[in-house]
């Protein structure tokens, strides 16, 4: 797996993800100011004679808001000139991107195995006068209901059956027929994985998870290439007033600093948990993108720079997934991933996805390896006797 280093910055210096991560988006030193400004509140700028500075009004700029762009950008696609636009939510990112795309008579192509919301998107699309055509992820199956679609939206890898398609294969069979090509890579992170590298057109998140990572704030954005593209997912960030507030912003970026140290020791726990589960007689179903026995493992790792922090797996039923997780110590029963405490959860609860009753969708923290698998092995023994 490409990890990038950071042996020095020279005038041919690829520098490594930590540096990026911990230098993105800050400005240039000015003396006697912080290394990284505070959060702008503001709903009003002073605006004397006409409008033409950057900043006039809060829904529409803000200062916070900028450095953060300008970091999730850096993360995205470093070296490019891209455009990011960041959102109050991961769905106000996702909705952005719909509906500043699709029109009346319009054809959109959306995983069928993908994030829970999605099948109430696909409702308000279809009463807007959209033809919403799904198809599973696995195996690039929505190359089948492409023909003459607008607009592609994989989801890879998916949430929360981890399955995976070839981003490259999609975005060029789309691009030959003029669809647009948007990847949510909530679960990836761009430290995982870089949709626009790969072709896409979008590339959207739920920073609410892995991005930030604490649990603590919600937030989106959408990163594209296309300043026309950018441009509309603004003006719909404008009409609709899904902006992020200053001080969730300004604890985003901040949390960004770390983002290379929590991804790659959650990466590191997530590899060494699902060895752990590997072939005991109550796990079944396990999946984890690092495990060379994954059905998504060949893929994703011609695409994927890590793999992860999601790790699933069924147990025999309802009750014995409940008695798991009731006995976790070290684990919250919660519903969101990427943060770093470790979550669990019986997935089946909310009943929006297609998984057996016992089946369990597992985040994994930045706890030290041998005291969360500890915990998770003792609570499998307990819920089996």
């Amino acid at each position: 797996m490409e990890h990038g280093t950071a042996a020095g910055p020279g005038p041919h210096h690829e520098i490594g993800d930590g540096t990026r991560a911990v230098r993105a988006g800050l400005p240039d030193p000015v003396k006697y100011e912080p290394t990284m400004p505070g959060p702008v509140f503001a709903a009003h700028f002073h605006l004397p004679g006409e409008p033409t500075g950057p900043y006039t009004y809060g829904r529409d700029t803000n200062p916070t808001w900028t450095h953060l762009e300008r970091a999730i950008g850096e993360l995205e696609a470093p070296g490019r000139d891209v455009e990011t636009v960041a959102f109050a939510s991961g769905m106000a990112a996702i909705s952005a991107v719909l509906f500043s795309q699709l029109r009346v008579g319009d054809a959109v192509v959306l995983p069928d195995d993908g994030y829970q919301a999605l099948p109430l998107v696909r409702e308000q699309l279809t009463a807007f006068g959209i033809e919403v055509r799904t198809a599973p992820t696995a195996r690039d199956a929505q190359l089948d209901v492409l023909a003459g679609a607008r607009l592609l939206w994989i989801e890879t890898p998916s949430n929360p059956g981890l399955d995976v398609c070839d981003i490259r294969r999609l975005a060029r069979a789309a691009h030959e027929q003029g669809t647009l090509v948007a990847v949510d890579n909530t679960l990836a992170t761009p430290l995982g994985q870089r949709p626009l590298e790969l072709g896409a057109d979008f590339s959207v998140a739920s920073d609410t998870k892995g991005m930030t990572g604490h649990g603590d704030i919600l937030l989106g954005h959408v990163t594209c290439e296309d300043p026309e593209l950018a441009a509309g997912v603004r003006g719909w960030r404008k009409i609709a007033g899904a902006i992020p507030g200053p001080m969730e912003a300004w604890l985003a970026h901040r949390s960004l600093a770390t983002l290379q140290l929590r991804v790659d020791r959650q990466c590191a726990n997530a590899l060494l948990l699902a060895r752990a589960l590997s072939g005991r007689a109550d796990v079944s179903g396990l999946r984890y993108l690092g495990l060379p026995d994954d059905p998504s493992h060949a893929v994703a790792t011609t695409q994927m720079r890590r793999y992860g922090c999601v790790v699933s797996f069924v147990l025999p039923d309802r009750d014995h997934a409940e008695r798991f997780l009731d006995g976790l110590r070290l684990v919250d029963d919660a519903t969101s991933f990427g943060g770093v405490r470790s979550t669990a959860e019986r997935r089946g609860r909310w009943g929006g996805d297609a998984v057996p009753e016992g089946f369990v969708r597992f985040s994994v923290g930045a706890e030290d390896p041998d005291d969360l698998i500890a915990d998770v092995l003792r609570a499998l023994t307990e819920a089996a006797a």
